[in-house]
């Protein structure tokens, strides 16, 4: 893998499965909102978006950043369950059930 790979978050990921995450997390109301592309708004669907998206190179932009911004707050959330749950204390409390 060269290098401009390894610093690429969205290698290997393809515009449909940003779209897709990025449906499934926010809904197609909120990632209107978000995302302020017209294609969003009139009856939005993946393939039309992928369309869109794929001309675009503006909007498509503006996606990839929300897509990656995503992933930093799922990670965030991530390192807060972990330092308020620790796994240990969640793996003895279910062993401590089990007696």
């Amino acid at each position: 893998m060269s290098d401009e790979h390894k610093n690429n978050p969205l290698h290997g990921i393809t515009l449909k499965m940003i779209l897709e995450a990025l449906v499934k997390h926010y809904g197609w109301k909120i990632l209107r909102e978000r995302v302020e592309i017209r294609c969003f708004w009139n009856d939005p669907s993946i393939n039309s978006s992928l369309k869109f998206l794929r001309k675009t190179p503006w909007a498509r932009k503006k996606v990839e950043e929300l897509y990656l911004e995503m992933l930093g707050s799922k990670k965030d959330i991530e390192k807060m369950k972990d330092l308020f749950f620790p796994k240990n204390e969640v793996d003895s409390t279910k062993d401590e059930k089990k007696d």
